[in-house]
């Protein structure tokens, strides 16, 4: 099997030196122990002793010996060995006098320490890397670089970078197949059918069926709930959530799912048998999840904009209508009352004053009549003692009962809801809500006068309208929802078979499925069944960290313990050096003024980019002029325009025809990937990105915009988007992740490169500085 999936990178540091180690790296693994001393001062020549010292911590290092040519490593570790050792380093260079003493210090060093060739543990080595492909979703060069690390901590030999590759790449495509296999076997004959027709677009229809569940609601209105509550109906009753797949670890399903959902259905159909299966299978299992997210997320935006920040906007008008009538209510009131305290008890001869003489007075300076009136106005807008502020909206959002009427049933019906115990009875009055409202009559007996609280009081028990111990149905149903929206929010009522609005505690493994999952666990993690040790090691590292923060402490200015709290000192403005804007116009004006299609087509012409597009029958392009249509479909969608702006009929290349063929056949997540790769591995190689760090830099970037078509992710914001428009904010995260074993500093794992993207659901193109990411 080929390795051409390995980087440049990982074949340069392959058991050999591919830059000067770190101090830290010097100490860990050059650093002579006891024993190694004690083996190196036997040699009796100081050049054989310095290069004793190498291989000796070269081995550790790298996990091979460098037997055929021992002085390729760096002067600085000679230099760092030869210190220790108290001899010259240039001693170093007589050691290949005698070739063959560099294999008898190998055979030596292998047999003092333990070190075992790659046969004696390559079937260990393979139940790691299957466990690591069943867990994880790694792929082959990060799965190479895990069979390294692993080979480095066990002190087993490194094989041959091919050997190696090929087994990495193996196992991986074994555990792969065997997946499929179990998912197709455990998907019953009816269900593979019914997942097939989804790849089928129906007469007059423009999508396919998976293109038409996978397409989440745009629209926040009560009818588009109703929409997507039929949605998450019909994607349960497909049956895939009732397949028996409880081992398969819940990345693998991730995974499948994500190629799924972001895969074209002619892509789909072309895989093969097995793989297809299981990818629609978690594709449509996910869909059950993210459907019920989906349609919880219709209900926040509901609620949220359409119902209750829009009765409470209009709640807040009418109480500044009530303010003139109320003021002029309250001034009459007032002048009584001044009136009446104004008043003595007695006259001057000593006699009281009755109530006939006090109602006179008063009626001097206002009517009776106009006084009654006045009170009953101050009655009718000041809320009673046990009602609140929310009245005036809440009279409101009642008004608008027909917008949730119609899918409280289906709310009810589709979505399984779960709750805390505190939140119990919200869930048990939300069930006999439909049951309820379809009645003409409800009594005060029937619904959680509980939950009935402040204001709703009087607009559920107390409309003038309804007979007495009748319950307003609209009131009572918002005030249910309410109370759902509002456990929703904090988390005290979840969804079950939700993701994002589920129970977090239903993902966590126990029982029988803890035990069937934990021997791949514990070995893809290297970790052991009791947790004692590990714990430990970890207590014991933290200790550690505790102990030098508040050694720290006292000289640290910036920081402070007060009253048991840690405040730190507020940063103060960066002071701009001197010579940074002469210099920011200097580089301003090195920088060439050219478009940024013309831009893209460099960077596609220098770093081979449009190579990785390859088309979805595995053939290369023979396109004329192919690399300007895929920067013409990339340009499209990274810009968020479409394919118009960019058309130009008199160009072959950019015909509206070859673009969407293109589109179609070559562009998908894998190919976009590649590409990814292909930009990463071209950037580490520019001098000016070395200087920066080699390559390992951060970026992210966040750009708003208008949003002209109907989404639930676009919200109005007037300082950008203006008055009339909504918008979004696009978070664009790419990173090419790195970790770094504490054990094993130099074998670095590379993460596959990923985009975190938020917006209007677009296939994110990743075609922004690749970020680094070192946890």
């Amino acid at each position: 099997m080929p390795v051409e999936y390995l980087s440049v990178e990982q074949e340069a540091r392959y058991g050999r030196f591919a830059t000067e180690p770190s101090p830290g790296e010097l100490e860990q693994f050059f650093r002579l122990d006891a024993m190694a001393l004690e083996l190196v001062r036997a040699k009796r020549r100081a050049s054989t002793r310095l290069g004793w010292a190498v291989q000796w911590g070269t081995v550790r290092m790298l996990g091979t010996f460098l037997t055929d040519d021992p002085t390729a490593v760096p002067a600085s570790t000679v230099a760092f060995v030869a210190g220790q050792l108290d001899v010259e380093p240039e001693l170093f260079g007589e050691y290949v006098a005698r070739p063959k003493t560099a294999y008898e210090h190998a055979w030596e060093i292998r047999d003092a320490y333990g070190y075992r060739d790659f046969a004696a543990d390559e079937g260990e080595l393979r139940e790691f890397l299957a466990a690591r492909v069943w867990s994880s979703l790694e792929g082959p060069r990060a799965l190479f670089d895990r069979a390294v690390v692993w080979l480095v901590a066990n002190r087993v030999l490194l094989p041959g970078v091919s050997r190696l590759a090929r087994m990495a790449a193996g196992v991986r495509a074994e555990e792969n197949e065997r997946l499929y296999a179990a998912l197709f076997e455990a998907t019953p004959g009816g269900l593979r059918t019914d997942l097939l027709r989804l790849l089928e677009v129906p007469e007059r229809r423009r999508v396919s069926e998976l293109e038409r569940l996978r397409t989440g609601p745009v629209r926040v209105s009560g009818k588009a709930m109703e929409v997507a509550l039929e949605r998450s109906r019909e994607v349960r009753a497909l049956g895939a959530g009732r397949v028996d797949a409880a081992r398969v670890p819940a990345a693998r399903w991730a995974g499948l799912a994500r190629y799924g959902m972001a895969s074209k259905a002619p892509t789909l159909k072309r895989l093969e048998t097995s793989r297809q299966t299981a990818t629609l299978l978690a594709t449509v299992r996910h869909l059950e999840s993210a459907s019920v997210d989906d349609a919880l997320d219709l209900l926040h935006a509901l609620m949220a904009t359409k119902l209750l920040s829009r009765a409470e906007r209009l709640g807040n008008d009418a109480k500044l209508k009530t303010l003139p009538a109320l003021r002029k209510a309250a001034k009459k009131v007032a002048v009584a009352v001044d009136v009446l305290m104004s008043t003595p008890p007695a006259d001057e001869a000593g006699e009281l004053v009755s109530v006939v003489d006090a109602w006179s007075l008063i009626e001097q300076a206002v009517p009776r009549e106009q006084l009654a009136e006045a009170i009953a106005t101050i009655a009718t807008f000041v809320p009673d003692e046990d009602a609140d502020s929310d009245a005036e909206w809440r009279q409101q959002l009642v008004a608008r009962y027909g917008t949730v009427r119609g899918f409280i049933r289906l709310l009810v019906e589709v979505i399984d809801f779960g709750a805390v115990e505190a939140a119990v009875p919200v869930v048990t009055a939300l069930r006999q809500l439909p049951e309820l409202i379809g009645r003409k009559k409800i009594s005060t007996a029937e619904v959680a006068g509980e939950l009935v609280c402040g204001s709703w009081r009087r607009l559920v028990f107390a409309n003038p309208g309804l007979p007495d111990g009748a319950v307003d149905k609209a009131a009572y149903s918002f005030c249910i929802l309410e109370h759902l929206h509002r456990g929703l929010r904090r988390r005290d009522i979840y969804a079950r078979g939700g993701d994002r609005w589920g129970d977090p505690r239903a993902k966590l493994l126990s029982g029988e499925r803890w035990e069937q999952a934990e021997p791949r666990v514990l070995r893809a993690l290297s970790l052991e069944r009791e947790p004692a040790g590990h714990l430990a090691e970890l207590a014991s590292a933290l200790h550690a960290a505790y102990i030098q923060v508040a050694e720290g402490l006292p000289g640290n200015t910036a920081a402070s313990v007060r009253e048991g709290k840690l405040r730190l000192q507020a940063l103060g403005k960066a002071e701009e050096p001197r010579l940074m804007p002469p210099f920011r116009q200097l580089v301003g004006g090195m920088l060439p003024q050219v478009d940024f299609p013309e831009l893209l087509l460099e960077v596609a012409e220098f770093t081979g980019m449009a190579d990785a597009f390859t088309h979805i029958s595995g053939a290369e392009s023979s396109m004329e002029d192919f690399t300007t249509s895929v920067c013409g479909v990339l340009l499209s969608e990274a810009c968020n325009v479409g394919l118009t702006p960019v058309v130009k009929p008199d160009r072959p290349a950019l015909t509206r025809a070859r673009l969407v063929q293109v589109d179609q056949g070559y562009v998908r997540a894998e190919t976009l990937s590649a590409a990814n790769a292909k930009l990463i591995e071209a950037q580490a190689k520019l001098d000016v990105v070395r200087a920066w760090g080699g390559g390992l830099v951060a970026s992210a970037d966040g750009v708003r915009f208008t949003v002209p078509v109907q989404t639930l992710y676009a919200g109005s914001n007037p300082r950008y988007f203006g008055l009339r428009h909504k918008g979004a904010t696009w978070l664009n995260v790419i990173y090419r992740a790195e970790l770094r074993w504490i054990q094993h500093p130099t074998q670095s794992v590379q993460v596959a490169d990923q985009q975190l993207t938020k917006g209007t659901g677009r296939r994110p193109v990743p075609f922004v500085v690749p970020v680094t990411w070192a946890p």
